[in-house]
């Protein structure tokens, strides 16, 4: 039985509920907490140096040993963070993304090319496979978008000021998988809406958007120096159609859209997931040394292998072609690499050992890593 009384948004009359029901000590129970941020106070979560009473509640319930507890929410501060420290080693992270592009494939029963430009447009949102016409699946992800995040965070973090809010989201939106940072979105809003916004609060503005999983911050990752850049950072949608909906659908530039997906997807795949850095030393007309750094688009990690990935829409030029395999050529070293581009039909591995693959067969083979 499901039970959701806003009574029990207090912790200690959850407490007491769970624990009446615990009545036989040779039974297993199964407590499932869904949401459980609003168990915790606005002064909780301001002041971190108040203890969370909650967190007393569930480590109560954990020293009982005939009870298993699940909880989950939508902002991943109070669950990540906080299980590694208050619970130390008796809980497990389990995270819960939008369908992968092979899962919404399998679960849609179309063709893969038509499943891939619905996903494309769309998103993963479980509940699009209930809805049939463009306009239920675009209305269903603005409202999403505004009544169940934005509404969430202005209310949980008291946002002082929730249009800026939303013209941040807007603007990451807009310029997803582009270098940036805090300084740089202030001065961009300045420009374009005439509003002074200092870059403290969008810097705590960001924090809100990605601590609840609307969107993800990818940091620049030295390949040379095995070190990390502090900033700026890419952002990137958690979900495109929400990134799309968000735009009321206007700006569809594919080549940022494929990005973002291989980054989702790389992120469903148990990676992590950096921006590459490459140093280029070349001479110029007069024989001097010049450095400049190129870009891989991502530099992947799982356990203890490395991978380098770069998504290039098209590779119909040779002068696109160079652009993009010569970060990955000065590497210089043996790790995987990997080229995503809809100019391919099969997917072969060049001279250079570089895997080449069209975006649906990559999204699709879930070991296309080791292809």
């Amino acid at each position: 039985m499901l039970v959701f009384i806003e009574k029990y948004r207090n912790p200690d009359a959850l407490s007491a509920y769970i624990r009446q029901k615990i009545i036989d000590p040779q039974e297993k129970y199964y407590v499932l907490l869904d949401e459980i941020q609003y168990a915790i106070s606005k002064e909780e979560l301001k002041n971190k140096d108040n203890p969370v009473k909650l967190y007393s509640v569930l480590n109560g319930l954990l020293h009982l040993g005939n009870v298993d507890v699940y909880v989950s929410g939508s902002n991943s501060k109070m669950l990540s963070k906080d299980i590694s420290t208050e619970f130390r080693g008796r809980g497990d992270i389990i995270k819960v993304y939008p369908f992968s592009f092979s899962e919404y494939y399998r679960a849609s029963g179309k063709d893969k090319f038509d499943a891939y430009n619905e996903y494309v447009m769309f998103g993963g949102m479980p509940y699009l496979l209930n809805l049939d016409s463009d306009d239920e699946k675009s209305e269903y992800l603005a409202g999403l978008f505004e009544e169940i995040y934005f509404k969430d965070i202005v209310e949980r973090y008291d946002v002082a000021t929730p249009g800026i809010l939303r013209e941040l989201a807007s603007a990451l939106c807009s310029s997803i998988g582009s270098l940036t940072n805090a300084s740089k979105i202030s001065k961009s809003i300045k420009t374009a809406k005439n509003i002074s916004i200092d870059p403290e609060t969008i810097g705590k503005y960001l924090n809100y958007l990605t601590d609840s999983f609307l969107f993800s911050e990818a940091a620049r990752y030295d390949v040379k120096g095995k070190k990390y850049f502090e900033y700026p950072y890419k952002y990137y949608c958690a979900d495109i159609g929400l990134r799309n909906a968000r735009l009321g659908f206007r700006q569809q530039e594919e080549t940022h859209i494929l990005e973002n997906l291989i980054y989702n997807e790389l992120l469903c795949r148990g990676c992590i997931v950096d921006v590459g850095v490459v140093p280029l030393v070349e001479r110029d007309n007069a024989g001097r040394r010049t450095q400049k750094n190129c870009e891989i688009d991502f530099v992947v990690r799982k356990g203890s292998k490395q991978y380098y990935i770069q998504s290039a829409l098209s590779m119909d030029d040779q002068v696109k072609e160079v652009t993009e395999l010569r970060p990955l050529l000065n590497t210089k070293d043996s790790f995987k690499k990997i080229v995503v581009s809809k100019s391919y039909g099969k997917s072969w591995i060049d001279e250079n050992g570089i895997l080449r693959i069209n975006p649906i067969d990559f999204l699709l083979d879930e070991e296309s890593l080791e292809r």
